[in-house]
Order: C-alpha cells, then sequence, then structure tokens
C-alpha cells in the first residue's frame, strides 16, 4: 500500500520512543522506505540497532557522520522524502524547529524538507502546557506543519494528564492519510451509510440482517484518505470505525432516515451501502401478535426507503450511489432499481457468487450506470471501495 513511499521518522529524547519501533515495522510492512533518525538523547532510550533492523536502513544520528550513503545525507534524504514525522517530539526539538535551529542531522534534515510534516508532542503534562511551547506549537501549524494533539493519561513522570504519545496504530493513520491516496477529494463533503439496522419485535428480540458494514466502512475510509470530509451513518456493527470520520451510530432503519435526513443536503455525493432491515414490526408488539396453528404471527410494515427518497430529493449536482444485493436476475433487477430510485449508480453483486456478499473480506461487484455497466473482478472490499470511488469521481 505505501510500496515506493519514503518515510522519515524523527525520533526525540522521550520514554515514549521505544513505541516508534512497532510503527516502524508496521509502515515497512506496508512496504514504505524508512529512515529513523535520532537526537542524541533519543538513543538513550531505544538503540539505533533496533531500527536499523527493522528498517534495513541506517539509524541516522550524527550529522557528521562519515560512513554515509549519500554525499549530503540530510539533503538528499529530505528530497527523496513523502513524510516526516517527529515523534515522540520533546519540548526542546519542538521550540528548536519552530525558531529554525538546524544544529543536528533531526533538525537538518527537517528544514530541508518540502514534504508534508507532522509533530507528535510527546512530555510532562506541565511542560506541554508551557505557554511557550503552546506558542512553538502554533508556530509551526502557521508554518505547515500538522501537530497531532497528545493523549491524555497516567505518564512515565507519575502525573496523569495531556502529554502521553498517541499509540503507534493512531501514528500511522496520520501517515496513511496524508499519503496513501491523492487528494481528488479534497473540499467534497460524503456521506455513506453502514450495517444492518435492527428492529424491536419485544425487549428480547429484533429483525435485521447479516450485513457486518466491512463494505461502508471501507469506502469511507477511502473517502477520508482521498481528502474528503465523511459522515458515517452506520447501524450495529462489531468493527472499530475509522479515523479522522465523523461517525452517527443508529439502531433502527427509522433512525437511520433520521440521520440522513439530518445531513443529507450538505452532502456532494452519498452513498447507501447499509443493508437497512426492509420491515418492523407494528407497535405495541405485544398487541399485535396473532394466533395461528398454535404459533405466532407478527404484524410487520415496511420501513422507510431512504434511497428512494435520497433519489427523489436529490440536488442539483449531488451524486447519489445506492447497493443492489440480488439472488438472481442481478443486472435487470438493477438497472430498474437504478431508474426507479432516481439515482446516479447502482453497485450490484450476486449473493451466490463466492467471494461476494456479508461478512467476507472480498466482495465481486458490477458498477451500473445509466451510460455503461463494468463488472469488476473479485477483490478485497478495501479495492473494491477505491474502484466505486474513482468511479463515482469520473462521473462528477
Amino acid at each position: 500500500m505505501l510500496k515506493g513511499k519514503c518515510v522519515i521518522l524523527g525520533v526525540t529524547g522521550s520514554i515514549a520512543a521505544y513505541k516508534i519501533a512497532s510503527l516502524a515495522s508496521s509502515l515497512v510492512k506496508l512496504h514504505a522506505d524508512v529512515t529513523v533518525i535520532m537526537t542524541k538523547n533519543a538513543t538513550n532510550f531505544i538503540n539505533p540497532i533496533t531500527f536499523e533492523t527493522l528498517t534495513g536502513n541506517k539509524c541516522l544520528v550524527d550529522t557528521f557522520d562519515r560512513n554515509f550513503q549519500y554525499s549530503v545525507e540530510h539533503v538528499s534524504l529530505a528530497k527523496k522524502a513523502d513524510i516526516v514525522l517527529v515523534a515522540p517530539a520533546s519540548a526542546n526539538v519542538i521550540g528548536k524547529i519552530a525558531h529554525g535551529i538546524a544544529d543536528d542531522m533531526l533538525t537538518t534534515t527537517i528544514l530541508a524538507c518540502k514534504c508534508p510534516k507532522l509533530i507528535s508532542p510527546a512530555m510532562n503534562t506541565n511542560m506541554y502546557e508551557n505557554a511557550i511551547v503552546q506558542d512553538n506549537l502554533k508556530i509551526l501549524e502557521n508554518y505547515g506543519f500538522e501537530v497531532i494533539d497528545p493523549a491524555c493519561g497516567y505518564l512515565a513522570c507519575g502525573d496523569t494528564g495531556a502529554g502521553k504519545m498517541p499509540e503507534p496504530e493512531a501514528l500511522l493513520a496520520y501517515i496513511m492519510r496524508t499519503i496513501v491516496c491523492k487528494k481528488d477529494l479534497r473540499g467534497k463533503k460524503v456521506m455513506i451509510t453502514a450495517g444492518p439496522t435492527q428492529e424491536k419485535i419485544d425487549p428480547v428480540r429484533f429483525i435485521t440482517n447479516h450485513s457486518t458494514g466491512k463494505m461502508g466502512y471501507a469506502i469511507a475510509e477511502n473517502c477520508m484518505r482521498r481528502g474528503a470530509e465523511v459522515t458515517l451513518i452506520t447501524g450495529p456493527v462489531a468493527l472499530t470505525p475509522p479515523p479522522f470520520v465523523k461517525v452517527v451510530s443508529v439502531v433502527s432503519a427509522a433512525d437511520m432516515a433520521e440521520a440522513v435526513k439530518t445531513c443529507y443536503e450538505a452532502q456532494d455525493i452519498i452513498i447507501k451501502s447499509a443493508a437497512v432491515a426492509d420491515y418492523r414490526p407494528l407497535h405495541p408488539a405485544n398487541e399485535k401478535v396473532k394466533k395461528k396453528d398454535g404459533g405466532a404471527t407478527i404484524e410487520l410494515e415496511r420501513t422507510e426507503d431512504i434511497l428512494a427518497f435520497l433519489g427523489k430529493n436529490k440536488r442539483p449536482g449531488q451524486f447519489v450511489c445506492g447497493f443492489s444485493m440480488e439472488t438472481e436476475n442481478m443486472l435487470e433487477n438493477s438497472r430498474a432499481k437504478l431508474e426507479k430510485k432516481n439515482v446516479d449508480m447502482i453497485v450490484a453483486n450476486n449473493l451466490k457468487v463466492a467471494g461476494a456478499g456479508f461478512g467476507t473480506d472480498t466482495n465481486v461487484v458490477t458498477l451500473i450506470t445509466r451510460e455503461d455497466c463494468k463488472e469488476l473482478e473479485i477483490m478485497s472490499k478495501a479495492d473494491v471501495a477505491e474502484a466505486i470511488v474513482s468511479a463515482i469521481l469520473k462521473k462528477i
């Protein structure tokens, strides 16, 4: 996913330095070319050999080290870098970078870089909240650095508060958002519905379906990485929401319809991938139960058709994409749905095809518009999401 990308990790003197080994390993597994630059103080917390073993590249510490690969190493490395992350970033290094002081390998390289630069402060709470440090962080933001807010928690010094470096997974998410995709959705607002809904029968039971939300979540993550402002309206699922996405959690179809109606007008692209329960019990259910042949039947009514609402109320310039899951006559039924619902695209799949549908990590879909019909081969849901969003971009 990060093949061909050059990532510089700057590590400064903080107890959190050991966590960057995990981040470096994760980046290498994604095929990034990772170089770690350490301050001399950082070597007191973790040995450079650790990073060299994990990345396969020399860990740089000394500006005047004669055992180097490039003629002017900090300049050459800066030219090929796609992103720089300083984590953990000490108050000392933050202050030096903010004021243009370049007195070691890390600070000289950062000043030579034109790529995106991220700073993850990590220090004692009182130090972090000091007005001088806060002013220095604002200076960095004014110069185009992205400052990652520290987490709150128990610190190595024994205090509890802000100043804790985020976990490596969170730092990786920042890197991925910044460099993994072209920002061809920058300035666009995208709303995605995902997952199932649940319709209560009684305090114990409910009607639902097998949707896991994986497809919708993959689309939301792809749109976020492409620079969109994403709203994800999700039914009950066992998934961690993508970072940097506004998440609206709902339970019933009525909840989802209400959430959609609240924000659909402001959206440029709407993708309804949620598998909404088509029916709900008439309420109160206990008064509508009919006895038949010794059993019980429950009267049902249809839930609101969210996709039809979106098609009917679509404003000029808005793109609406729906999903169609069929067990037979997939193309014919999906084309009919495209017209009947007045939407711009239908993503169709046949639940009888291996590797498609609910609960899998892969999907087999056909992208249907009024102009064309494109069948995709079996691929991961992340790749399907990429294909869907790319197809939409060609239409808007």
